[in-house]
């Protein structure tokens, strides 16, 4: 399309906003940008309509179709209160949880949502105040709701914000649901919204359903007698100003851990986020006043969640004495390691259970599983899928632990997405399980490594933002997949799989085979003869392309693993650089 085309369509777009339909405020915001010199935020703004993605609506606040604010959230919840009325009309009565996390606008936008859901005649249990998402996904459970959402941006950036919707078993919602909620808010039009709905339709709830999902998180606890003997093991904990602030020291408390101790300018509740540039657990930065405050008190654990209290960063002390970060893979690794091992040495194996990874994380947790012979599943990128494996299997096999790369883990299933209230807790007892044997957390990681075999992993991320941001990432994908690399890190190239197709090919046997997924997703892995894995995908809910690299090493014993973290960074290094990164 012309940039003239594209230009007209998008102040035709705008110049409906300025209509009485919409509030003053939005009005002026809209007129601000037609006027503006430069078009490119107005672009931005109209070009298209927000779309739910691996997590749901997500996006930068403001006046626009491509924008967080109240009448695109207010088109979110019509549409999908016109699709649960059609799906539960025989129901007496439909009912919606719903939540929100500390950013700006969340509270405004959760209430919003409250009302449009009462104005459909539609029960909205509202919680009081902000809460972690894990928090959400039981109370749909444990309320017996048809649906749920949460309003946040997880570890997004502070102009941010979000909307995920859940389903009546606690996840965020998939095929075909996700389609179909997509097409009814399609048809939605402003003056097709209920925002008055009647108050006698809202609940308001608070600390009653606090208490119940912590009865469920202490149910977690493996190993009681360890943390008995060790409960005053020193935890630093922040929750980068975010919903985790209550409930995660809670829990920790709930298993019996004495001494948690805080950051007490992060335990501010602030969209936005005056003591970091990124709410993220996975960038240092994120953790670096926590890792301070570890250092002066010398601590044995040091834990961060995002804003929305569903990812969980971890920092541990190396054989240096020095704090360094857990990456995700790393921690999957350990919690499904710690699950396994204290299920065999109990004898509590019945060989029903199973573990879940999304497909662009570690392989080693796929070894753990083979070699104790518990069965393991792979999924897209999005909590969600895992959450789809559960619901699939519920009743037939026992879920025992699900992550992903980018810090989540789920630990039980009485949530149906990551948690970090109840991951925290249980990363505490693992590490005073690891005390008791004389390790620290990192030598538990080390042997794990001597055990199951080495490998290191890194992302790399490449932002693209707006309409030409996103031409550009379609080209990247397009050229990887008419010229994949012939080699990389010196190893050839064996084999390609293609997820938009579903198709694997061998490039050294010329084999074709079919890739076991439901559903086609816009992801490419490469795959090397020694064992390189290079996963490429656009993110779902930013302006990225993102690179996930597996490279396997060899670790003789724990003083050799400076040595095998070099050679494997290097490896990792010189495959960007064949890529252009």
């Amino acid at each position: 399309m012309e940039n003239k085309e594209l230009l007209q369509q998008v102040r035709d777009k705008a110049q409906e906003w300025l209509s009485e339909t919409y509030d003053k405020e939005i009005r002026g915001e809209v007129q601000r940008l037609l006027e503006a010199d430069d078009p490119s935020e107005l672009i931005d703004s109209f070009y298209k309509n927000l779309e739910f993605g691996t997590g749901g609506l997500r996006g930068i606040m403001g006046a626009g179709t491509n924008r967080m604010n109240r009448y695109t959230v207010g088109a979110a919840t019509q549409g999908l209160a016109n699709y649960l009325k059609k799906n539960f009309a025989d129901l007496l009565e439909i009912k919606v949880a719903i939540g929100h996390d500390c950013r700006n606008n969340s509270r405004l936008f959760a209430e919003t949502s409250a009302r449009i859901f009462a104005a459909n005649g539609i029960k909205a249990y509202l919680f009081e105040d902000l809460r972690p998402t894990p928090e959400l996904s039981f109370a749909i459970r444990e309320l017996g709701c048809q649906s749920g959402i949460i309003l946040t941006a997880s570890h997004n950036p502070k102009e941010y914000n979000g909307y995920k919707a859940y389903w009546d078993d606690g996840s965020q919602i998939v095929a075909p649901h996700d389609v179909n909620i997509v097409n009814e808010v399609l048809n939605v039009k402003p003056e097709d919204i209920k925002f008055d709905g009647p108050d006698k339709l809202i609940e308001i709830m608070g600390e009653e359903m606090d208490e119940k999902f912590l009865e469920k998180v202490k149910t977690v606890s493996i190993s009681p007698d360890v943390i008995e003997r060790h409960k005053d093991i020193k935890i630093v904990y922040t929750p980068i100003h975010g919903t985790g602030v209550r409930l995660v020291p809670a829990a920790l408390r709930k298993f019996g851990f004495t001494n948690i101790i805080n950051i007490p300018e992060q335990d501010v509740v602030s969209g936005d986020f005056p003591t970091v540039v990124s709410p993220n657990p996975e960038e240092e930065a994120a953790m670096e006043m926590a890792m301070k405050k570890a250092r002066e008190v010398n601590a044995d654990l040091v834990m961060a969640t995002d804003p929305d209290s569903d990812r969980l960063g971890v920092a541990v002390k190396n054989d240096k004495g020095e704090y360094v970060i857990v990456n995700g893979n790393q921690t999957a690794l350990i919690f499904i390691y710690y699950i396994i091992t204290k299920m065999k040495d109990a004898g509590a194996l019945k060989g029903n259970e199973y573990v879940v990874k999304t497909i662009v994380t570690t392989e080693l947790i796929a070894e753990i599983a083979r070699k104790n012979d518990i069965g393991y599943y792979d999924v897209y990128t999005g909590f969600k899928f895992i959450a789809e494996v559960i619901r699939e299997l519920e009743g037939t096999k026992k879920y025992i632990g699900g992550g992903e790369e980018s810090f989540g883990f789920l630990p039980a299933d009485f949530v149906r997405d990551k948690d970090a209230v109840s991951s925290c807790a249980l990363m505490a007892e693992i590490t005073a399980w690891a005390i008791d044997q004389g390790k620290t957390l990192f030598e538990l990681l080390q042997d794990i490594y001597l055990e199951y075999s080495y490998s290191k992993e890194k992302m790399k991320y490449v932002v693209r933002p707006g309409k030409t941001g996103a031409d550009e990432i379609r080209k990247i994908m397009e050229d990887f997949r008419n010229q994949p690399p012939r080699e990389l890190g010196g190893s050839p190239l064996e084999w390609v799989k293609d997820y938009s197709t579903l198709t694997a090919k061998n490039l050294v046997t010329g084999e074709a085979k079919k890739i076991d997924q439901k559903t086609t997703s816009n992801v490419l892995q490469f795959f090397t003869q020694d064992g390189t894995k290079i996963s490429v995908r656009p993110s779902g809910t930013e302006p990225k392309i993102k690179f996930y690299f597996e490279v396997k090493g060899a670790l003789k014993s724990r003083t050799h693993f400076d040595e095998a973290e070099e050679t494997a960074d290097a490896k990792i290094e010189a495959i960007m650089e064949e890529l252009g990164l």
